[in-house]
């Protein structure tokens, strides 16, 4: 049974975490979408910084969210003066390094939106890790990020609703 100490050292060692930690090696900051540019938009992207402070490389095998019927790693690319979206099939996040999932780069894509993106509202989505398991975060829909694509007219090639 924890003593008095302990308990409240524990409660200062878990409020001193950074804000979006979580138990894991994985942190991730700043998850934002753009708003829907129509009310029959059916994708959407999330952007955000992912951060692995571990001492060994992860993969990010899954991502999940409730608002989409399917969410996955994507990285934008430009082929012969066209930009197109391949999926990214493991996204590897190494020991100690700071990815950024931007307009243009690496992204989430979301498929089958049920709803509009508003802005205001938030949305949770799970990333789940091969070695650190599901990081939860709330993502926020913002009015635009910068040098946000409109992803509703882009190629994704493979792709279906």
């Amino acid at each position: 049974m924890l003593n008095r100490r302990s308990l409240l050292l524990s409660l200062a060692l878990l409020l001193a975490l950074p804000a979006g930690a979580s138990a894991s090696d994985i942190m991730v900051m700043n998850a934002v979408a753009p708003k829907s540019l129509t009310p029959s938009a059916r994708s959407a992207a999330v952007y955000m910084m992912l951060m692995n402070h571990g001492s060994a490389a992860d993969v990010l095998a899954k991502v999940e969210t409730p608002v989409a019927d399917h969410a996955t790693a994507h990285q934008s690319i430009e082929e012969d003066g066209v930009m197109k979206m391949r999926e990214v099939e493991a996204f590897e996040l190494k020991a100690g390094d700071m990815i950024s999932f931007a307009p243009g780069g690496y992204h989430v894509m979301l498929t089958g939106l049920k709803s509009p993106l508003r802005t205001g509202d938030s949305f949770p989505l799970t990333l789940t890790f091969k070695s650190a398991g599901e990081v939860r975060v709330e993502v926020k829909v913002v009015d635009k990020v910068d040098g946000a694509m409109n992803h509703e007219g882009m190629n994704h090639e493979g792709m279906s609703d």
